[in-house]
């Protein structure tokens, strides 16, 4: 469980593929507090600590992750957005975060809006996901507030210090990123499609 408020950036230093996994080593700042087995949302990508060296530490992703995801686009010297799992009895400050990426969007539009920028965003709509006003929406593991939802687009506006401190500043038209949709509403559409 995390609450899409990002800890830090690590940098991608080594991708192995292993059959149909890739294994990611990433250097942060957090390392030295990491343990095996320890949850952290890459992305908003929740991946499991496989291996500790040094300032680097090493998850594992599997094909349906990297089919589902922006796994896959990941390069060296990529900067991905971290977060640790919730601790029981902290502050939630952003929203109920699984880790599990409903599917990719691809950034359409950044609109300066005189102290804040606008990020558009379409994906494929199938039903099940959807976006509401002021709704909560989760983009590249960071929690955001929906602005100017639609059937399969939606924009969100960043303040500059969630610019400066997530890969929301190097993001441009066309890049892909993980998307996960506010859990209750998708148990609310899933209950919808069952009647």
């Amino acid at each position: 469980m995390f609450t899409g408020i990002i800890e830090t950036l690590g940098i991608v230093t080594k991708l192995e593929k292993d059959q149909e996994n890739v294994h990611l080593t990433v250097k942060s700042d957090f390392t030295n507090e990491l343990k095996i087995d320890q949850s952290i949302a890459h992305n908003g990508v929740c991946l499991t600590v496989v291996g500790i060296e040094g300032e680097e530490y090493v998850v594992t992703a599997i094909k349906e992750t990297i089919d589902k995801t922006n796994v896959g686009d990941l390069k060296v010297n990529d900067v991905v957005n971290l977060e640790r799992g919730m601790k029981l009895g902290a502050r939630l400050d952003g929203h109920i975060v699984q880790g599990h990426v409903d599917g990719v969007a691809e950034c359409v539009r950044i609109e300066d809006a005189e102290g804040s920028t606008i990020f558009t965003f379409k994906y494929d709509f199938d039903g099940s996901n959807v976006t509401i006003e002021k709704g909560s929406i989760t983009v590249n593991g960071v929690s955001l507030t929906v602005v100017n939802s639609k059937k399969d687009e939606f924009s969100v506006a960043i303040i500059p210090f969630t610019l400066d401190q997530t890969t929301f500043k190097n993001f441009k038209e066309g890049t892909r990123v993980n998307l996960e949709f506010d859990v209750i509403g998708k148990y609310v559409a899933r209950l919808h499609q069952l009647k």
